[in-house]
């Protein structure tokens, strides 16, 4: 009766083990902190989606949005194209380092 007992645990043991792999594997289980960082990605690649409409729109309200555009697009680098228009203030909301907005920007501006 004992060895029974013994085999019982150790199946169900295997068994849950089994099913944790697969789930977190194929399954699509997510753990808590997984969860989280998909979250806070999707949010700000929302937030970044509504804002850049509105920092091209600051960028073409300038009185030298011409001017600013020619030099925007001589500039062959992105890194470049993001200082460029987080130094103009086009892409800062209330942000102290608003570079994925400054990308989204940066690209939108150079396809006008």
């Amino acid at each position: 009766m004992e060895e029974s007992w013994t085999y019982s645990f150790w199946g169900a043991a295997a068994g849950a083990a089994a099913v944790a792999i697969v789930g977190f594997t194929w399954g699509g289980w997510l753990t808590a902190g997984q969860a989280e960082s998909m979250t806070l990605k999707r949010s700000d690649a929302a937030v970044v989606a509504a804002l850049t409409p509105i920092c091209i729109e600051r960028f073409q309200g300038n009185a030298n949005a011409s001017a600013n555009l020619v030099a925007l697009k001589n500039i062959s680098q992105s890194w470049s194209r993001r200082d460029y228009i987080v130094s103009g203030g086009w892409a800062t909301f209330g942000q102290s380092r608003p570079f994925e907005l400054a990308v989204a920007c940066a690209e939108a501006l150079n396809k006008l």
